[in-house]
This record gives C-alpha cells, structure tokens and sequence, in this order.
C-alpha cells in the first residue's frame, strides 16, 4: 500500500512541475484564477501535511510568489513522502479545517484525498488554461505511466 501511495505522489509532484512551467512559459495570457489555483493547489498539499505533522499551515488561498512554487512543490513532495514511510497510515488525525471545524480522518484518507484534490484542481486550471488559448497539458495519470 505505501509504495503505491508513494507512487501517486511522485505523479503528483510531477505534473504539479509540469503545470508550474507550462503557466510560466505562457504567463502572459495566464489570468489571475488560474495563479490562484496553483498556489491553492500547493497550499493544500502543504496545508494536509502540516495537519497530520501538527505543524503550522499556509492559508488555503494565500498567494506564494510565483518563483517559490517550485520549492513549495519539493517540499510538499519530500514530507508526503516522509510521512508515507515513517508514520501508521491508519493512525486517526484530529485537526480543524479552515472553518475551525473539527474532524478526524485516518492518515491515508488525508493523503489519499491531497492526491485527488491536487488532479482535480489541475483539470481546472487546464479548462482555463485552453480558455485563454493555451494548450492544456495532459496530466491524467496514465500518461505519467506511458
């Protein structure tokens, strides 16, 4: 189970990359809901591994300079990863979310669910990326498998 979690997250880094980049090459037709979805898209991730560290989080919608984006995705990267491997994926997790609700999810839900909201939100912002005349990329993950 952890190395096939590992794997999801290793696509996800990698198109996270890939969509960085191509909203670079292309940051003049980009508009600012597409800016907000990437940033969102990092913040999340950073946002469920701060969750289950206990660490403090980013804002859900805070917006990182564009040029951390990359070091953003790295470390969300690097600290799934540690979490995958060094913590029990079905330890529960109290925590708040940013309503100041309180939940509990086993650690694997809250990854699993980090790896679902990040293809979500990049499907989004390749709808607004065509929108403004930008070729999307193809981010599903058969094509990272190919």
């Amino acid at each position: 189970m952890k190395e096939k979690l590992i794997d999801l997250f290793e696509y996800t880094y990698h198109f996270n990359k890939e969509m960085i980049k191509h909203i670079a090459e292309n940051i003049s037709k980009v508009d600012e809901k597409t800016i907000s979805l990437i940033n969102h898209t990092l913040n999340a991730q950073q946002i469920w591994n701060s969750r289950i560290l206990g660490e403090k989080t980013f804002e859900v919608w805070q917006i990182n300079t564009f040029e951390s984006l990359y070091e953003i995705n790295h470390q969300n990267f690097l600290k799934s990863i540690d979490i995958i491997q060094n913590l029990d994926l079905d330890n529960r997790i109290e925590y708040k979310n940013s309503r100041g609700t309180k939940f509990e999810n086993s650690i694997f839900e809250m990854l699993f669910h980090t790896v679902n909201h990040s293809t979500y939100h990049r499907g989004q912002i390749n709808s607004l990326l065509k929108q403004n005349g930008i070729d999307p990329l193809l981010t599903d993950y058969i094509f990272y498998k190919r």
